[in-house]
């Protein structure tokens, strides 16, 4: 499982790179469903909201398929996880459909 992270409108700390491929190796156990990952985090540009918005997508390659997640929220952190738990609970119902069809053919 590769994971590519990107920053948007904001310089990538260090401790941000960790936190994110800390969240996004949690998901190892679907790692034969996943080829490849890529975060893009940062600020978002929307002018006419007060306050900053902080904003997360990822593309997650799939063999034959290709997830798009993005979330925003107030704070970086937040949004990465928001971004995980869809994403967690999305290739759970994945690897299970692929459970269920492998049941079905033997």
């Amino acid at each position: 499982m590769v994971i590519n992270i990107y920053a948007v409108g904001m310089e990538l700390t260090p401790a941000l790179r960790k936190y994110i491929e800390d969240k996004f190796n949690s998901l190892e156990k679907f790692s034969s469903v996943i080829l490849q990952i890529d975060v893009h985090a940062g600020k978002d540009t929307n002018h006419h909201n007060k306050g900053e918005i902080y904003t997360c997508s990822v593309n997650v390659e799939l063999p034959g398929e290709l997830l798009k997640i993005e979330r925003t929220a107030a704070n970086q952190y937040k949004a990465i996880d928001k971004v995980k738990d869809h994403l967690r609970e999305t290739l759970a119902q994945k690897k299970e459909k692929m459970i269920d069809s492998k049941r079905k053919t033997i």
